[in-house]
């Protein structure tokens, strides 16, 4: 199997990674739900090397991966776990939870999952880190997003740009409040919430 390779990963590392400098700092153990390629986990792991960067996804992905982890010794990365947001998550307590690019991938009901498993897995004072494209008041930030929701529709119709609102509404009810909301490269968002 050839290395998986995403561009918007290559992309969007270094200013996703300026606010997770910020948020991260006090963080020993973070969760991310789709590590998809496995590029971000090695980078960020990498670059924030006081952190416990778990990957996870689908045992589908496991292979593309281990191969991004394998050309790297790192201390702080962990092998993906399986997760399936239909299922209860493979760890106990964890500091921090980040996600990119899932929200518009998966349906509603596993978005409203996410958060579910975010009331039970995260600690008191954690973090949430979501990166990807939202809606605001029902509209779309630019026209390529709508273009984009189009696309999604059309190949999975549960799937689409979800409503920033709808997404902040989920968060509150898991005990979460929106801490920023940073503009992104190519019109996406990074929400970051804290366990109250």
């Amino acid at each position: 199997m050839t290395k998986p390779f995403s561009q918007a990963c290559e992309n969007n590392k270094t200013p996703i990674l300026e606010v997770l400098t910020k948020v991260l700092n006090k963080t020993k153990r973070l969760l991310e739900v789709g590590s998809g390629t496995g590029q971000h986990s090695v980078f960020f792991a990498e670059q924030l090397p006081h952190l416990q960067w778990q990957a996870s996804d689908r045992e589908v992905n496991h292979e593309g991966i281990n191969l991004w982890h394998s050309e790297v010794s790192l201390v702080n990365l962990h092998a993906p776990l399986p997760l399936d947001l239909n299922y209860d998550w493979p760890v106990d307590k964890v500091d921090a939870v980040y996600t990119a690019n899932t929200f518009h991938i998966v349906s509603w009901e596993l978005v409203e999952l996410f958060f579910k498993g975010v009331e039970r897995h995260l600690e008191s004072q954690g973090m949430v880190c979501i990166y990807g494209p939202f809606k605001y008041q029902g509209q779309f930030t630019s026209s390529s997003n709508e273009e984009f929701n189009r696309f999604l529709l059309e190949r999975d119709p549960l799937s689409g740009i979800r409503d920033f609102e709808a997404v902040e509404k989920l968060a509150k009810q898991a005990g979460l409040e929106l801490i920023s909301d940073t503009a992104m490269p190519a019109n996406n968002q990074l929400l970051v919430f804290k366990r109250q």
